[in-house]
């Protein structure tokens, strides 16, 4: 009998990195993670009291609707008009998702075919090109600048008959680059004029830095082919709680239900209720806590900057990453590995995000203290003294 093998497509997904970095943090006791981008706080302690009603009501438990609770996504229209100047009426545009990478997946799955092809722009997130291949699609890699700022000439000439979309995120994960207003108004123009879709990733939407703004595409008039994605797991705490949010034209409502209910039927309800509190609380919650990451922030920069020999830091007034630029011609997955074998920190090589010639290190200070960002960097930097000789 020939062996039992997987999937093509799913063999040729890269592996999670985290889970692979998590495994050598595991093996060395003490390790400062600066890997997994998750914040330092949990939910408003105020919606975790939504638990006891949730589970006090009869009618929680059976399956809730596909799309998500009515007030929940209410409440998200009510949100996404004050604060992102989308106008998306709940009904047939709002779909509540099991965090914003099932809300992509969703998104690819409903409008591409197997052979299409959706623009990343690279640096990446890794997830969305695996959620790309694992839909049988083509991800297209275009460069940005020496700033990870998106290239528009390279975006378009990358356009070819198969394109399906362009995604965009901002503030960005890995690098932690906030796109403009005028670049975003582009990228969507162009989508718009060559009759493909924006998707846009807005999870750390809440994240910025030194008066740098976050601008939300679908705000745009005429945003037929914008689709726009969020997430409570960074800016409420609510990572392991699953709960993100899909906007969508509404012609593709109908083909995303199909999609949610077969993956899914409905993000998980008890999680919904929290977060219905959540939006309720408001954003004020996560402002006070963007202060504190803020101060970690300085502090992991004023670091990096001393070591102006070892790496360069492109701007970065966004989420919480910095995406380094390590001055050696090491490959960046064994150089990871090293660091935290042989000096107990934990970073993301930048060969998961897509960037191939140059050695880089994602950098995550959105869980640290003041005190453990200082000691964290303190052994990055004396990590790569010692294993690049310098």
């Amino acid at each position: 009998m020939m062996p039992l093998a997987p999937s093509e497509r799913a063999r040729n997904v890269q592996l999670p990195i985290i889970p692979t970095v998590a495994g050598w943090i595991a093996e060395t006791p003490g390790t400062i993670s600066l890997g997994q981008g998750v914040a330092y706080y949990g939910p408003p302690p105020e919606a975790m009291r939504a638990i006891d009603r949730f589970l006090a009501a009869p009618g929680s438990h059976p399956y809730q609707p596909d799309a998500g609770m009515t007030d929940l996504r209410a409440a998200f229209e009510e949100k996404l008009r004050g604060e992102n100047g989308i106008d998306a009426p709940f009904e047939r545009r709002i779909i509540v998702t099991a965090g914003a990478n099932q809300a992509f997946i969703n998104a690819v799955l409903a409008i591409c075919d197997p052979g299409d092809e959706v623009i990343l722009l690279v640096p990446y997130y890794f997830n969305h090109e695996m959620a790309i291949a694992l839909a049988g699609c083509r991800p297209v890699c275009v460069p940005t600048d020496g700033n990870f700022q998106p290239r528009l000439d390279a975006i378009e000439a990358a356009v070819t008959p198969r394109t399906r979309a362009v995604v965009t995120v901002s503030p960005n994960n890995p690098t932690g680059a906030v796109y403009s207003r005028e670049v975003l108004t582009e990228i969507n123009s162009l989508c718009a004029r060559r009759g493909i879709y924006h998707i846009s990733d807005e999870a750390y939407e809440y994240f910025t830095y030194d008066r740098a703004e976050h601008f939300s595409p679908g705000s745009l008039v005429g945003d037929a082919h914008t689709i726009s994605i969020y997430s409570l797991s960074k800016a409420y705490g609510m990572a392991s709680w699953r709960i993100g949010f899909l906007v969508a034209p509404e012609r593709l409502f109908d083909d995303l239900i199909k999609v949610q209910d077969t993956v899914i039927v409905c993000a998980p309800a008890i999680s919904q209720a929290v977060a219905r509190e959540a939006l309720r609380i408001g954003r004020g919650y996560c402002e006070t806590h963007r202060e504190t990451i803020a101060g970690v922030r300085r502090q992991v920069l004023r670091r990096l900057e001393s070591a102006s020999d070892l790496l360069s830091v492109p701007p970065s007034r966004g989420a919480f990453y910095f995406f380094a630029k390590v001055r050696a011609a090491m490959d960046d997955l064994q150089l990871a590995e090293r660091l935290v074998r042989e000096h107990g920190v934990a970073a993301i090589p930048g060969r998961t995000f897509g960037v191939g010639k140059e050695c880089c290190l994602r950098i995550s200070y959105g869980s640290l203290t003041l005190e453990t960002a200082t000691v964290g960097i303190d052994r990055l930097i004396d990590g790569l003294r010692k294993i690049l000789g310098a």
